[in-house]
Formats: C-alpha cells, sequence, structure tokens
C-alpha cells in the first residue's frame, strides 16, 4: 500500500504541486479570515487597521505552517498541514479586547504560546489515551460538528439575515458540491485531484453571473506592505486573561491532537510520542509570534484533512507552495483581497464535501474497532452524541463560570474529554483491543 503512495508523491510536478496548494489555500481561507474580521468588527478598528489585521493574519498563517511542516529536533510534525486561526479563541479575545484594551489580548496570547511550548513534553505522553475508539470518535466529531458552519456558509453566511436561504444561495452552494462530486467521480487524473478548486472556481463564476460577487475589496486595497511587530501597540499582562487563553489553548492542543492522528492515518504514517511534541512546539511558537505581530494564536486545521482525502496526494509538496502562497498574499494585500471575494455560499458547498469526507475518515478508524463489545459501543455513542449536543445548543451551559463554558461550549473538546474518561474506566490505559488483536488472540 505505502509502494503505491510514494510514486505520485516523487513525480508531482511543481505547477500541479502549486495547484493543489491553491487549493488547501482557497480551503482555509475563508475560516481563517472570519477570526480578524470578527474581532477587528467587534473593536471598531477602522478600515485601515482591519486591511492590516487581516493582511498580516495571513501573513502569519503561511509562517505558522512552515514551522510546522518542516520537521526539526525542536518543532514541527512533518505531517502535510496547514495552520490558521483558532476560531474558539474569538470570543474570549473580544472580551479581553473590550473589557482590558488591545495589550491585553496580545499579552495573553503570547503567554498562551509560551505555556503551550513549555507544557507539549508533558502533554505528548497523552498518546496512550488515544487508542482507535477514542480517535476514530474524535475525528468523526471534527468533522460532524463543523457541518453547520457549511450549512451557515451555504445559506448566504449570516442565520439573522433576512437574506439567509435566498434561493439564489443555495443554487450555488449546491451546484458546487454536484461539481465537486462529479470532477471526483469522473475527472482523470491532475483534474481528479484538483476537484474542490474546480468546484469553489466553478461556483464563483456562477455566482458572478447572478450579481453575487463584488470586486470592490480588490479595488479598495492597497498594493503592498510589511508586517510591523506591536503594530497596534505594546503587550500588557493580566492574570484574567492569560487563564482564559490557556484554557483556549489546551482546547485547540486537543483538538490539533485528533487532527494530527487523522492525517497520520491518512498517511499511514506512526504518530509518536516526540512527533505530537513537534506539533504541539510548532503551534506554541505560532501563538507566540502572534501576539508579537498582533495576530492571533494558531492551530491545525481540520479543512485539509479532507482537501488530503479527497485529492489523494498527501504529500507536504502542495502545502509548502500554500505556505508561500500565503505569506505573498499577506504582504499584497490587493492579491489577498482577491479570495475574499468568493461567495459564501461557494464556501458551504466546498465545506459540507470536506467536513463531510472528515467525519468519514474517523468512521474509517473505527472500523478497527471491536463492537461486540459494549463498553466500546458506549464510548464512540456517548462521546459523538455529547460532541454533538454542545455544538447544536452551547446555550445549556450558559449559567456556568465563562472558564467551564469555555471548556464544555466546544464539541470537539467534550467528545475528546468523554472519549478519554470514559476509555479509561471501562478499558485503563491499555486501549481497546481492535479487530485485528481480537483474531490474533482467537
Amino acid at each position: 500500500m505505502e509502494a503505491t503512495h510514494a510514486k505520485p508523491i516523487q513525480t508531482i510536478s511543481q505547477p500541479k504541486a502549486a495547484l493543489l496548494g491553491l487549493q488547501h489555500l482557497l480551503a482555509m481561507y475563508s475560516g481563517d479570515v472570519l477570526v480578524p474580521l470578527l474581532i477587528g468588527g467587534y473593536l471598531h478598528f477602522t478600515a485601515s487597521q482591519m486591511t492590516y489585521l487581516v493582511s498580516i493574519d495571513i501573513f502569519m498563517c503561511g509562517i505558522a505552517t512552515l514551522l510546522q511542516l518542516k520537521k526539526t529536533a525542536l518543532t514541527g510534525i512533518g505531517l502535510p498541514v496547514v495552520l490558521g486561526c483558532a476560531v474558539q479563541a474569538v470570543q474570549p479575545l473580544q472580551n479581553t479586547g473590550g473589557a482590558l484594551g488591545i495589550g491585553a489580548m496580545y499579552g495573553a496570547i503570547m503567554c498562551a504560546g509560551l505555556f503551550v511550548f513549555l507544557i507539549s513534553g508533558l502533554f505528548s505522553k497523552i498518546k496512550n489515551l488515544f487508542p482507535p475508539v477514542v480517535t476514530g470518535s474524535l475525528i468523526t466529531i471534527i468533522g460532524f460538528t463543523l457541518i453547520p458552519v457549511a450549512f451557515q456558509n451555504l445559506g448566504g453566511g449570516t442565520v439573522s439575515s433576512k437574506s439567509f436561504g435566498d434561493p439564489k444561495s443555495l443554487i450555488i452552494g449546491f451546484v458546487t458540491v454536484i461539481i465537486i462530486v462529479a470532477v471526483n467521480i469522473w475527472g482523470k487524473g491532475f483534474m481528479h485531484s484538483i476537484a474542490i478548486l474546480i468546484g469553489i472556481l466553478a461556483g464563483t463564476l456562477l455566482a458572478g453571473a447572478m450579481g453575487m460577487v463584488s470586486l470592490s475589496p480588490v479595488a479598495q486595497a492597497s498594493w503592498f506592505h510589511l508586517p510591523q511587530p506591536f503594530y497596534f501597540g505594546t503587550p500588557t499582562f493580566h492574570g484574567s486573561a492569560i487563564i482564559t487563553m490557556i484554557m483556549v489553548s489546551l482546547t485547540t492542543m486537543i483538538e490539533s491532537t485528533g487532527v494530527f492522528f487523522a492525517l497520520g492515518d491518512l498517511t499511514g504514517k506512526k504518530i509518536e510520542k516526540d512527533d505530537l511534541k513537534r506539533g504541539y512546539r510548532a503551534e506554541g511558537i505560532a501563538a507566540m509570534l502572534g501576539g508579537l505581530f498582533n495576530t492571533f494564536p494558531y492551530s491545525t486545521f481540520s479543512e485539509n484533512v479532507g482537501v488530503l482525502q479527497l485529492s489523494g496526494v498527501k504529500t507536504r509538496k502542495p502545502i509548502y507552495y500554500s505556505a508561500f502562497f500565503l505569506i505573498i498574499l499577506g504582504l499584497l494585500p490587493k492579491a489577498g483581497a482577491v479570495a475574499t471575494i468568493i461567495p459564501d455560499p461557494v464556501l458551504g458547498g466546498a465545506m459540507i464535501v470536506m467536513f463531510g469526507i472528515v467525519g468519514a475518515q474517523g468512521v474509517k478508524i473505527l472500523q478497527q474497532v471491536d463492537f461486540s463489545k459494549d463498553k466500546n459501543i458506549l464510548i464512540t455513542s456517548l462521546s459523538i452524541g455529547m460532541g454533538l449536543g454542545v455544538t447544536v445548543y452551547p446555550q445549556i451551559f450558559q449559567f456556568l463560570p465563562t472558564a467551564a463554558r469555555m471548556l464544555l461550549t466546544n464539541g470537539i473538546v467534550v467528545a475528546s474529554i468523554v472519549a478519554v474518561v470514559l476509555n479509561l474506566f471501562f478499558n485503563g490505559m491499555q486501549g481497546d483491543a481492535s479487530k485485528s488483536e481480537v483474531h490474533k488472540s482467537n
């Protein structure tokens, strides 16, 4: 099996790798740009401040991705990953920035990044807590809890808007889905690999023909700018803000762990303790750089797991292109603005396919689990059920303290906690017996 993957990895041409890198960029772009738009809007940033915030965020995504791609003695998990803003940090950063000022927001991010870097070795020892019954449940919930986000984009992006669910949006979104599916099934060779890119481009062209694409963001953006440390001011340090961001960082580490194992399963690489340690360290350094350049904490994006599965190309080469494209777009605001004209319904259609594939990847891992044992059924059903439940109704924990709400309203974190705790209770540290192990013992 591994030999069949080696040839395309070695022979993929530079132009094809660049196109695949662009596909990865478009898959994560909307989710990433959303974070600075939400935080900047909440803090009433001016147009020029918002332009800088979005551009430097894109730039730092490229830097953070390179940190994770390149395996060194200290950092980098060395898997085909793309890093972007941790969306679970939005509300805590809004609250911190609004109450304590922008400096407190970035001071907390830097301290949280240092915390992640320092505990990476300790946190990596939790590998034994993630047998297939846990990782399969976690990866399944990573995909399925993101489906509502995809449908929100499909309907137009804003649920409270009167135009949400407009027939034009639905047509564009579902046409995008149909094109991606059609190209994936009937496309040959490289066309098959870039099904998502083709779907996004075709959907955008259709939306343009229906008058739903505006080029004004491109016209208004500047041509070039350089990143500046402490652009919004020097960081300040407040205990409450730091503790809050550390809690957020713990949730992103748990989420990244699930993505690392999903990528390991997809690429046929066994994830060891040292791999996890380097991966966590890379995210910690990325967060510290985020505070330095006044951006955000970064985590591994699960969207791109679906892109890898659908394209069939599991080498890091396209991701390097994606990282360099992100850096260039961050330096050229006008070029970066081109990607912002993709309508929400188009992105929503692509997300449905990608997130569904991530969920299916988790189901595939669960096939290794011995479900003749009721305890494994309970671990999977309760963890997925709880994760989906808090995703749909996060208000159920609205009366709890802020720190508890931050953890318990994240479906991925809740599913992780439930799966790990139940697995420890039922199976202990040895994990669960997979089907293959059961057959061997028989």
